[in-house]
């Protein structure tokens, strides 16, 4: 029984030997664990408020007809430049049958009161060549008469107005002839010959015939997340990328931040809008697409870090781990950890205040990595 025992304690003697020395192999034989570093830098960092939106005129003018009709002539093409006054289009009057009854529902009144008042005048001027009448009731009656003659006419120009369209004697003046309200571009033309095209008044929007804009005071107009709109101030210098034009950039100066914003897919945003200063030698079309960044803040030549580097502890305190120069040689480096004072980000780099310094090796913070060390061999 005690052979037995003792030879029972000498196998499990034996097995936990070859046991420690299997584990001690393979310590001595595992891979070292290697972790990536980067190196901090010294760079500029800003931070920036971007606008989405497109360069426009700075205001768009609709040229609109203050009689209705139809196209028989456009004189002007999209593109062109023109000087206030210029010809842009001609106008057939189509006249309108109720103006037209009207009108000569106002002849025939007219008459009729002319005729009455030719009677009256007419027998007043009897009675008074025959000395029945005073002077007084002569010139009443003359100045009825004439005036009813004058009411004639009215009426009859008033039909020719409904019927054409022009005034008699101020056919020169005609309201056919659609003239540019200002000097610039024209911009669009959506009527083409033989539209019909409807007036401007107190009931209607009128038809437009042509639009126009003096292209050399052009505007930029974006709008900017809520995130932001509180940076910003009116007279800030922006920089203006056209989407058309990539390898060039224009200077702005903020001139507006609407005091609304508009909830777009739950994004809260601001209209702004900025003059663009020009450049001689390049043309910018209307509604050109672009994008305005206004810097926000700005530092110059400091120690940087991408942040997607840096830790936080559970107080939300920045650190990071460093390589412990001298150790990098080592079969296992050291590494310390450091704490740091943060400045601004521009979403990839971070400015340090303090706790690196330039050359530093930060470690590389992989969860992946971690868990992978943890479990199994290193990731290389």
């Amino acid at each position: 029984m005690k052979k037995g025992l003792k030879i029972l304690l000498i196998i499990l003697f034996v097995v936990a030997v070859v046991a420690a020395i299997f584990y001690m192999y393979k310590t001595s034989t595992a891979e070292n664990v290697e972790f990536e570093t980067t190196e901090v830098q010294v760079k500029d960092i800003s931070t920036k408020a971007v606008a989405t939106g497109a360069v426009k005129p700075r205001e768009v003018i609709e040229i609109k007809p203050n009689i209705s009709g139809v196209i028989s002539e456009i004189h002007v093409e999209e593109g062109e430049t023109v000087e206030k006054g210029a010809l842009i289009a001609t106008l057939r009057v189509i006249p309108n049958v109720s103006s037209l009854n009207a009108a000569q529902q106002q002849i025939n009144s007219a008459r009729i009161t002319l005729n009455n008042e030719k009677i009256q005048f007419n027998r007043t001027k009897s009675l008074y060549d025959q000395g029945v009448l005073p002077k007084q009731d002569f010139d009443n009656a003359l100045a009825s008469y004439q005036m009813a003659q004058q009411n004639l006419k009215a009426a009859q120009s008033d039909y020719k107005i409904a019927q054409t369209g022009i005034a008699p004697g101020l056919e020169q003046y005609a309201t056919i002839q659609i003239r540019a309200t200002i000097s610039g571009m024209i911009l669009s033309i959506p009527v083409e010959i033989g539209n019909t095209v409807q007036e401007i008044n107190n009931f209607s929007v009128g038809t437009t015939i042509a639009t126009m804009a003096d292209v050399s005071q052009m505007i930029f107009e974006g709008n900017v997340d809520e995130a932001d709109v509180g940076k910003l101030k009116e007279g800030m210098k922006m920089t203006i990328t056209i989407g058309a034009l990539p390898d060039e950039q224009f200077e702005g100066v903020l001139n507006y931040i609407s005091p609304s914003g508009v909830d777009t897919s739950g994004i809260v945003q601001f209209e702004i809008k900025a003059d663009v200063n020009l450049k001689e030698d390049i043309f910018l079309r209307a509604n050109y697409s672009a994008n305005a960044e206004v810097m926000l803040s700005e530092a110059k030549n400091v120690v940087a870090l991408e942040s997607a580097h840096i830790q936080y502890d559970d107080k939300g305190k920045a650190f990071v781990e460093i390589l412990k120069p001298g150790t990098e040689k080592y079969d296992q480096p050291v590494y310390q950890k450091k704490m740091l004072e943060i400045g601004i980000s521009d979403g990839v780099f971070v400015e340090i205040k303090s706790g690196l310094k330039k050359g530093d090796k930060v470690k590389v913070f992989n969860t992946d990595l971690e868990t992978e060390n943890a479990g199994g061999p290193p990731r290389r």
